[in-house]
């Protein structure tokens, strides 16, 4: 073996070698698969997990002010009387308890406040996590896309690279004229062109799903679900239904409602008394050295004092306080009744638009199939002449955008389904969506 074989041989070892390394890297994985990892590694999802960590925390009895707070506190005062040198020294320490026995119920008022907190901490949560179920979705579907797209334009690709191939063939043996060739080979080079385009988009597209993931840039996947679309038949009057009772944006305005009921009850636990309650021992330690005496002294301290206040007047403060949040609850419920009407609107608008993606994708499966067979009869009526280069060109643009258009199609239907899903809260409704 020659020196320059054995080089050839090792050169095709690593590119076999690299080649197998990179398909072993590609994992298999479906929509349940990506939407898993998302949940679990999602940079939103994390965060709004850590908002419900903190509202958690903060919802405690200790918070809202039910448990009295106990302290301790110590000092030292030295000083000297210099015309009678008269020194003198006190140490003294105390511990004391502080205790709101009664407030106007404040303190029950603000745990249940503490409470819907929490649950509406958790609804945001659910619609980031709703809105990231459905990017995951339509991003998943969206590579199935253009990576169909890609086939697609690597079919016309080919098929204009045979045209060019033919009438090179056809000018060799004098059966084409220069401008035949040019023309063909300037489809061809436009035609891969194009090809080369969409291998880009595709691997951007993969590399912004792969962040949506959490996972990195240069991971590659091997996508094991099928691109078609969902074409299930909805009844209206079941989705408004649903929309009512499960949508999240919704539930959040409900909890932003009770949350304003009770910022009333809070403002109104201003016009009771409050009953206060402190305890502790004190004790001190001094001493006084003079010239003629030293002076020792200890005290011993325990208290324990219980005090009632109650404002008589707050120049209207308190009034204006409760009228303020009962305007903030009317408020509330009319944005509560707009997002009911728009959200019905949207739902109407959404249903509308899903059978009619239904229709349209049965009219671009039709048409894709009268365009590949008009491609059939075209290459044949070309190369026997019967039809000449523009027309030819022509049916194949039909086919090109007939197959795109039905490609686009089952997308836009897998994007209705998915918004109505999430209108009627369905993403979250199911035990594994």
């Amino acid at each position: 073996m020659s020196k320059k074989s054995f080089i050839l041989y090792i050169l095709l070892a690593v590119i076999v070698f690299s080649a197998l390394s990179v398909k072993s890297q590609e994992t298999a994985l479906s929509v349940s698969d990506a939407l898993e990892k998302a949940l679990t590694n999602n940079y939103g999802i994390i965060i709004s997990k850590s908002d419900i960590d903190i509202a958690s925390i903060n919802n405690s009895w200790g918070t809202a002010g039910r448990y009295p707070t106990i302290g301790f506190s110590a000092s030292s005062a030295n000083s000297q009387e210099l015309i009678n040198n008269t020194t003198s020294n006190i140490i003294s320490g105390g511990i004391g308890l502080n205790w709101t026995i009664f407030n106007g119920f404040r303190v029950n008022i603000t745990k249940d406040k503490l409470e819907k907190l929490e649950n509406l901490t958790k609804g945001r949560s659910a619609v980031v996590v709703e809105s990231t179920i459905q990017d995951v979705v339509m991003d998943y579907y969206n590579i199935l896309l253009q990576k169909e797209r890609l086939d697609v334009l690597k079919k016309v690709m080919l098929l204009s690279k045979d045209r060019y191939d033919y009438e090179l063939v056809r000018y060799e043996i004098g059966g084409s004229v220069t401008y035949n060739v040019l023309l063909a080979k300037n489809i061809y080079l436009n035609d891969k062109s194009l090809y080369l385009n969409q291998e880009v988009i595709l691997r951007n597209t993969i590399r912004n799903f792969n962040f949506l993931l959490g996972e990195v840039s240069q991971q590659t996947w091997t996508f094991s679900e099928e691109f078609n679309s969902d074409t299930t038949e909805y009844i209206l009057g079941d989705l408004i239904d649903k929309m009512l009772a499960n949508n999240q944006t919704l539930q959040n305005q409900y909890a932003n409602l009770l949350l304003q009921k009770n910022e009333i009850d809070l403002q109104r636990s201003s016009l009771y008394p409050q009953v206060s309650l402190s305890a502790g021992v004190d004790n001190s330690y001094s001493w006084i050295n003079s010239e003629t005496q030293d002076v020792y002294s200890e005290a011993f301290t325990p208290y324990g004092n219980v005090s009632l206040s109650y404002d008589l007047y707050s120049a209207g403060n308190r009034k204006r306080a409760i009228n303020i949040a009962k305007i903030n609850e009317e408020i509330t419920q009319v944005e509560t009744d707009e997002m009911k009407h728009s959200l019905t609107n949207q739902l109407f608008n959404e249903y509308d638009v899903y059978n009619l993606r239904k229709t349209l994708l049965n009219v671009a499966n039709e048409s894709l199939e009268a365009a590949e067979m008009n491609m059939q009869i075209a290459d044949e009526k070309f190369k026997s002449g019967a039809i000449n280069s523009f027309n030819y060109r022509d049916i194949q643009l039909s086919y090109l955008t007939s197959a795109l258009n039905q490609l686009q199609s089952i997308y836009n239907l897998i994007y209705s389904n998915t918004t109505l899903t999430r209108l009627t809260g369905g993403f979250l409704d199911e035990p594994n969506p």
